[in-house]
C-alpha cells in the first residue's frame, strides 16, 4: 500500500532540516522514491526523522551504522530497504 498524500507531505515537511547536507540528502531520496513510498517505509522515515540532525547525518553518509535510538529497529528489512535508498548516490 502506497503512502498517502497527505502522510507524503508531512514527511516532506519534516525533512526539512537545519543542516543542508540532510535537506539535500532527503529531497534526492523524495525525488527518485516520493511516489513509490510504502506506509512501512514511511513509518521508518518518521523514526529517522525524529533523530537530531548529527545522528541523521551519521547514518545517511554511513559514518555510523547504527544509533541507539533506534537500535531494534534498524534490524528490520524495510528500514535497512530504506537506508540503503537515502545513501544511494
Amino acid at each position: 500500500m502506497t503512502l498517502g498524500n497527505a502522510e507524503f507531505y508531512r514527511l516532506k515537511s519534516d525533512a526539512r532540516r537545519g543542516l543542508l547536507e540532510n535537506d539535500l540528502i532527503l529531497q534526492r531520496f523524495f525525488a527518485r522514491y516520493g511516489d513509490q513510498l510504502s506506509v512501512e517505509d514511511g513509518k521508518v522515515l518518521s523514526q529517522l526523522l525524529a533523530l537530531d540532525d548529527n545522528d541523521l547525518m551519521d547514518l545517511l553518509i554511513a559514518r555510523k551504522d547504527s544509533v541507539a535510538e533506534l537500535e531494534k529497529e534498524m534490524q528490520s528489512d524495510s528500514f535497512k530497504k530504506v537506508l540503503q535508498r537515502l545513501r544511494e548516490k
